[in-house]
């Protein structure tokens, strides 16, 4: 079974060339009449779309749910730095490359994810920063990759997680390598080297914890960091807001994280959704039970979301549950436990998920159609 920590082999040139060509044909009649998440998300003014990875591009079936239900994609994994530049100097974007070739040939959109993180760096990285602190390290390694993608994206995540709800320093900030080794102004170096790369990108802030109601931490660092960071002309454009959730955790506090999303757009950002799924971890065994827990946190959460006009993308952080991987502790392996946190099944069945966000979708598309 395929998962997402098990990076496969490519598909050969002749393979993967045959998969770039556009998909019309529905696989499955039943639903061939019914409009997917991404025609519904745009008739409410949405962009909807998922990540997704070249190995994925392999499984037709897959390929067929995906062309009928997004308009946008991200890499799942294949344009962070450990797969990007895992020899120091070397870049190699080609499955980026491929993923942007079939997104173009289907109609959709694609955004970049990650430039500067503190997780999937490679080996040689940390020693590099430890040795010589030399800031080229953000700022050749931003230029090449924003450069070799000018004009081609639609949004990129330049900085992810800089910052920890549980962090000691007053201003938030994550303990990182990229930290340590130039301070605050790594953040700079990196949004500033994005923007004179490629002026026309949209350049994304992205971080998770601000979407349930205890997290009030969260939300007054990032509020205060973005404010400190645009009022020194830092050209961040737009909040990418991860949307990770729990259907048996903490719950979306409504006004808290709508109150939240004025102060982002007052601020003249852009806000996109950038990795929702909701994990039914601690849940029943019952799966109906489990799917209505990880529907009613989807709704909950887009509800607020979508009622803010500063809000235009919704992604998935994938489409379906095929790839998931396994349970990691043996307990839930015992009991059957599979993770369900995606709007289609690993049959590429639509879940109560998909019907949350599609309802959700369908109500803000009449409220906009009213609208005089």
């Amino acid at each position: 079974m395929l998962t997402r920590r098990r990076i496969l082999q490519s598909a050969g040139a002749a393979g993967l060339t045959a998969l770039l060509s556009p998909v019309t044909t529905p696989v499955y009649a039943a639903v061939a009449s019914s409009a997917g998440l991404a025609a519904r998300a745009r008739a409410a003014g949405i962009l909807y779309g998922c990540a997704a990875s070249t190995y994925q591009l392999t499984d037709r079936p897959f390929v067929a749910a995906l062309t009928r239900e997004a308009r946008i994609l991200v890499p799942e994994y294949e344009l962070k730095r450990d797969k990007v530049e895992a020899s120091r100097g070397q870049l190699d974007l080609s499955k980026n490359d491929a993923l942007l070739r079939f997104a173009k040939a289907n109609g959709m959109a694609m955004r970049g994810h990650t430039l500067v993180w503190h997780r999937a760096n490679p080996p040689w990285l940390e020693d590099a920063l430890v040795l010589s602190r030399d800031d080229r390290l953000i700022t050749d390694y931003a230029t090449k990759v924003m450069s070799h993608f000018r004009g081609r994206l639609h949004s990129f995540d330049v900085v992810n997680e800089s910052l920890d709800a549980k962090s000691p320093r007053k201003d938030g900030l994550r303990e990182s390598l990229w930290l340590k080794a130039f301070g605050p102004h790594y953040i700079d170096l990196a949004f500033h080297a994005a923007r004179a790369a490629d002026p026309d990108a949209m350049l994304v802030y992205n971080d998770w914890g601000c979407e349930a109601g205890a997290n009030d931490r969260m939300r007054a660092i990032t509020l205060d960091f973005l404010g400190a960071a645009l009022a020194r002309n830092v050209p961040i454009d737009a909040y990418g807001m991860q949307g990770h959730l729990a259907a048996f955790g903490p719950k979306v506090d409504q006004r808290k994280l709508r109150d939240f999303l004025a102060q982002l757009s007052a601020m003249g950002l852009r806000i996109l959704v950038t990795e929702h799924d909701v994990y039914d971890t601690d849940g029943p065994t019952d799966i109906a039970e489990r799917d209505r827990a990880v529907a009613d946190a989807s709704r909950r959460f887009l509800d607020v979301v979508l009622d803010n006009p500063a809000v235009h993308t919704v992604l998935t952080w994938g489409l379906t549950d095929k790839y998931l991987d396994p349970p990691d502790n043996w307990r839930d392996r015992l009991r059957g436990y599979q993770p369900r946190l995606l709007p289609l099944d690993s049959a590429l069945t639509r879940k109560p998920l998909w019907n949350a966000m599609a309802d959700t979708f369908d109500r803000y598309a009449a409220t906009r159609a009213r609208r005089p």
